[in-house]
Formats: C-alpha cells, structure tokens, sequence
C-alpha cells in the first residue's frame, strides 16, 4: 500500500465507477467515454479549466483510435495528469537545511488545518535530528496558541509565545531571536488565518517578513502555504488570495483521507505553480507525507482497487 493510498480511495473509486460505466462495452474512445470521463473529473474537484485541459490533451492523444482496455485508458489519464501537474520529475526536497536557522513561515486560513501541520512538520523535522522552535504567531485566538503548545510538546519542539493580542511580528521576531541565540536549525511561525481584509493580511505578513530579517537576513527561506483539500473550489480561492497577499513559495494540502475530491491537487498545481511539498491525509503525528508525484498519480487513480 503506498503512502498515499489512504488519502484517495474515495476519489480512486468514486472516478473509476462513473468512468466504468461508460467505457463497459465499447471498442474505442468516444464522445460519450469522454464526456464520462470530463464528469468524473470535475467530481473530483479538478476545477473545470484543469479537467478541459486534460480533456483535450486525451482527444488528441487517442485520436478517437481503439483502445485495447480500461487499463489502457488509466495509464494514459495518468501520463497526463503527471504532465500538469509539473514536468520535473525531481524528487521533492522538504526542507533547506543549508540554511540555520532554516526559517518557514506557514500561511493560510482558519480551519485548514495550518496549525496541526506545523506540529507534523516540527516532528518530521525532529525525527531527523534537528532542533526545531516554533512562533505561536497567531495571537488572535487563545486556542491556536494551546493547540501549537500541545503539538510543539508532541513533536519535541521549543515554543515561543505571548500572551492573546501580542502583536505577531513581536512574536516572530522573538522566535527567530531565540532560535539563533539556541543554535537552532529550524523555526517554523504561525501565523493568523484572516483573509477578510487582503490589505491587512498584506501588511501583517510584511511586517513579520521584516522582522524576521532583522535576524536572519535573508529569511523566511520559505513561505508555506496550508490549503484544506475537502473544500474543493474554496482551495482555488484561498491560493489566489494568499498568492496576491505574500510571496508563496510552497503549498501543504491537508484534509485528503476523507474526501473524494483528491482531484483539487492536480488542479491547484495546474493553475498556480506553486510546488507542492506537502499532503495531509490523516489526524497522526505521521500523517503528512512529503509529496511524490509518481506515487500520487498511481493513488489517485489506481484500477486494481476496484476490480
């Protein structure tokens, strides 16, 4: 079983079910067999600019030619999936160690799950031998702070906090301050999930970039963003914004063991560009996987799961 198997059998069998019933019979991809096809797509929450896309990257591909099976058909959906979703096949490096402190700075909406993927991070981090601070930097609700405190405690993970309505650049700044005081290799800030207002996001997330380099000059090395992948279109939303309020250098998408729409990955990687380094499926400390393309093309549609 591979390590994103659990993340996308709804998705898996919900798309091979509606492709199934329309290809049962027949000698040769036609109309119908695609439009099955282009249906099951967009229940997956590809987006409809990514699922046309693949649409007529297939037509073109088979040319209306017989296929032999439905074997046949997956692989080439597979092929072109794995084409929008990036042409380097170079494995995902998670993390820059190169820099210390390597500073990552984790941006997103309330509810993503943001603040449980900077525990499964710090504990990624802290399996590998590294020393990890976190910056409990959305001081806007008291239990984002006790959240991050329990994970920062699960994960072996220093923490660095105020008290409810500090201001967050205060907060990073004394984060990044102590981590390179401690020697740290790594710190990863927190920051509020407000998009209301795209200014003050701006603004706020400015402020907290300038602070930080007032320590680490040329910090944060990354700026992470956490997507919930069970909202489906939302995720396209909250990327656009975010992507207008800072400069996102990566993407998290969690909430995936749940949901039949895995597809939002393969379309939030078609219309942004972003690379995505990181996929939730799961509650465990474990359960945030370091993304493979390969492995999530094969999950994502994988035949033998429903014969």
């Amino acid at each position: 079983m591979g390590i994103f198997d659990k993340g996308f059998k709804k998705t898996n069998l919900n798309f091979f079910q509606k492709l199934g019933r329309a290809i049962t019979g027949k000698s040769k991809v036609d109309d119908k067999v695609l439009d099955a096809l282009e249906e099951a797509l967009l229940a997956s929450d590809m987006g409809v600019d990514t699922t046309l896309k693949l649409i007529d990257n297939i037509e073109d591909r088979v040319q209306k030619d017989k296929y032999v099976d439905m074997e046949e058909l997956t692989a080439l959906i597979r092929d072109e999936i794995a084409k929008l979703i990036g042409e380097d096949d170079t494995p995902v490096q998670p993390f820059d160690f190169s820099k210390k402190p390597y500073v990552v700075l984790v941006v997103g909406v309330n509810g993503v799950g943001k603040t449980t993927t900077i525990g499964k991070l710090a504990a990624m981090m802290s399996r590998s031998g590294k020393k990890v601070v976190i910056g409990a930097a959305d001081t806007f609700r008291a239990a984002a702070v006790e959240q991050l405190s329990v994970w920062a405690e699960r994960a072996g993970a220093e923490i660095v906090k105020q008290p409810m309505g500090a201001d967050p650049a205060s907060v990073a700044f004394d984060t990044v301050k102590s981590a390179v005081a401690k020697g740290a290799d790594a710190v990863l800030i927190d920051t509020a999930g407000r998009l209301h207002n795209r200014v003050d996001l701006m603004n706020e997330l400015t402020k907290i970039r300038n602070v930080i380099r007032r320590v680490v000059p040329d910090g944060p090395h990354e700026v992470l963003l956490v997507l919930d992948g069970s909202t489906g279109q939302n995720a396209f939303i909250q990327a656009k914004e975010f992507s207008k309020a800072t400069d996102v250098t990566a993407l998290a998408v969690t909430k995936l063991d749940g949901s039949a729409k895995g597809g939002v990955v393969v379309g939030i990687a078609d219309g942004f560009h972003f690379p995505i380094k990181f996929l939730g499926i799961g509650e465990g400390i474990d359960d945030l996987k370091v993304f493979d393309k390969k492995e999530f093309v094969e999950s994502l549609f994988k035949l033998e799961d429903i014969q």
